[in-house]
């Protein structure tokens, strides 16, 4: 599978990210797989914050996530983070998060899709149709097969 436009972004790991196995806690990499995602979207000239105002939001539909090398507290990392899957409904963005060695120590995928509320409730709706510009961007910088 070839590889489009990567992101990547250096994470501050912090003593609080730890666990009480002197690890970083499993739930931390959720956090940098949104720091990631966030970076790529700016990469590219847009936010969450426009869509948002806008009335529509991008929750998380499915993560999958693979731990590979444990992260501890004073080590050094970053997030890279591409599109694998932009079916106009549904986005899915890769991760991996590698130490200073370039070793992968988590990978994993997330899956958004994007909604608007209407009438207190949450409907889905095309991110083709919904933001045409940005989707065809994202067409421009997936990952190809």
């Amino acid at each position: 599978m070839e590889q489009g436009y990567v992101s990547e972004r250096e994470i501050q790991i912090m003593y609080a990210d730890t666990d009480m196995m002197g690890v970083i806690y499993h739930g931390n990499y959720l956090k940098w797989f949104e720091v990631g995602r966030m970076q790529l979207i700016q990469d590219i000239g847009y936010d969450y914050v426009t869509m948002e105002r806008e009335g529509y939001y991008a929750p998380v539909y499915n993560v999958d996530v693979t731990y590979k090398k444990a992260l501890k507290y004073g080590d050094r990392a970053s997030v890279r983070t591409w599109v694998v899957e932009n079916t106009g409904m549904r986005t899915t963005y890769g991760y991996q998060i590698v130490n200073i060695n370039g070793e992968v120590c988590t990978e994993g995928t997330t899956t958004h899709i994007i909604v608007k509320k209407v009438e207190g409730e949450f409907k889905p709706v095309a991110f083709k149709k919904i933001f045409p510009e940005w989707f065809r961007k994202y067409e421009e910088i997936k990952t190809g097969k």
